[in-house]
């Protein structure tokens, strides 16, 4: 009797258990062959070299992030775990990622380059422009032939049909498409005038890694960063990324999704263009409204206030005062007349000629007696001036001094009469008849 008897189960699930914990996360390359799709989505193929073959399944969730469509004969590249299928007994590969042979070195490359513009500063976002939000021109570098060109047509015109759109072809595959692209970008910068886009879109649609290498290029990379128009990506699938979407000022999943951003959508903007222009109606017909009420109730109130009949009354007043003040010059005009003509029988009366030779006879009795009188008033007016100018003499200072006496001044030239009027140090002059005397007082 055997020591220990396993079940089919039990030595399947010891041997599971074995290969998952020894051969997870491992990559294995070979060449697709017997694919087969079945309506539940999950991909089963065979992955084989020249010596031995590998049962694989990829399930509809990890085969739905794929890059690139599975066929037979395609030379690949798996990630994925080793397990055991229990009931047929089967071991295989449950495939995590597929990429094509050579994918590895492509992707080293890829991360190589990007760790160098990176560190250049190409990818800042400080350095990212604006993209214009109502693009009147867009220049598009594609091919002209792939699906991605049509989809965007298609999406340009629903959304914004006023934009014109400028297509620059160029090879999106293979070794010439990378020079083609930069081209292409360069043409449509050096553009003038109508011809100037205001945005440029690179696009072209899904693919593996080796289809879109030409985005990985760093001739495209500079091309797109040096570039003074604003530049938007939109290349391959949603998972898809590539170099350009790095340097770019924009990246959008998808050429369809570039499309759908690159521009304002034309329905909805018409219909937000509406509703304004429904509400400045609105505003428009409520503020005539308000101003008619306005003119009605100034138009009252000017009614009101009469200012004609105001202006109608102020013309009689006018006219009243008129009429008075010629009355009054009427008036004054008849006394000023009689008095002139009362003066004037008053003149009449006087008989000025009569009145003019009594005057000259007067004038001439006058004159007589003036010669008359004058010598006489002359000679006594001397005399008494004379004996006046002998008195003042004798009662001048000059003749007192003369007489013995001295007069004695104050340093001002005053008089001093009194005993009080000087104190001691005081500068005093004495003036005597010949000459005067400086002193001070002790």
């Amino acid at each position: 009797m055997p020591d220990e008897v396993y079940s089919v189960s039990d030595i399947t699930a010891d041997i599971r258990g074995s290969l998952e914990d020894q051969f997870s996360g491992i990559w294995v390359e070979g060449e697709i062959s017997n694919h087969r799709l079945p309506v539940s989505g999950h991909h089963y193929f065979t992955l084989k070299d020249s010596f031995a073959q590998l049962s694989c399944v990829l399930f509809r969730g990890a085969a739905a992030k794929l890059p690139m469509t599975l066929k037979d004969g395609m030379q690949v590249q798996i990630r994925g775990n080793i397990s055991v299928y229990e009931a047929r007994g089967q071991y295989q590969l449950i495939a995590q990622t597929v990429q094509a042979k050579g994918a590895g070195d492509l992707q080293a490359k890829f991360e190589e380059l990007k760790r160098k513009l990176e560190a250049e500063g190409l990818f800042d976002s400080e350095k990212k422009k604006p993209l214009p939000p109502f693009p009147k021109t867009i220049g598009i570098v594609t091919s002209p032939t792939g699906a991605a060109i049509r989809d965007m047509v298609n999406v340009f015109a629903r959304r914004a049909p006023w934009v014109k759109l400028l297509i620059h072809p160029a090879r999106v595959q293979g070794d010439e498409a990378a020079g083609e692209i930069v081209e292409g970008i360069q043409v449509l910068e050096k553009a003038e005038g109508f011809s100037r886009p205001d945005l440029i879109i690179v696009a072209r649609g899904g693919g593996s890694i080796e289809d879109l290498w030409s985005f990985n290029e760093e001739i495209v990379a500079r091309a797109i960063a040096d570039c003074s128009i604003p530049v938007m990506s939109g290349v391959g699938h949603e998972i898809d990324f590539t170099i350009a979407d790095f340097v770019a000022d924009r990246r959008e999943p998808t050429p369809s999704a570039a499309a759908e951003n690159a521009t304002p959508d034309g329905t909805a903007l018409y219909r937000h263009l509406s509703v304004i222009s429904d509400a400045l109606d609105s505003r428009t017909v409520n503020a005539f409204g308000r101003l008619k009420k306005e003119v009605l109730s100034l138009k009252r109130e000017l009614d009101a206030h009469q200012p004609r009949r105001r202006i109608q009354s102020r013309i009689q007043t006018l006219d009243f005062l008129g009429e008075k003040l010629d009355h009054i010059l009427d008036v004054r005009l008849s006394s000023a007349k009689a008095d002139l003509q009362s003066v004037g029988r008053a003149w009449s009366a006087i008989r000025p000629e009569r009145v003019s030779s009594l005057g000259r006879e007067r004038l001439q009795l006058v004159n007589c007696r003036l010669k008359e009188v004058t010598p006489s008033r002359i000679r006594d007016g001397r005399k008494n001036i004379e004996a006046l100018g002998a008195m003042l003499q004798s009662l001048s200072p000059d003749a007192t001094v003369k007489r013995g006496f001295s007069l004695t001044l104050d340093s001002d030239g005053n008089p001093i009469t009194k005993i009080s009027e000087v104190k001691k140090g005081d500068h005093i002059t004495t003036k005597l008849s010949d000459g005067s005397i400086e002193s001070t007082v002790d």
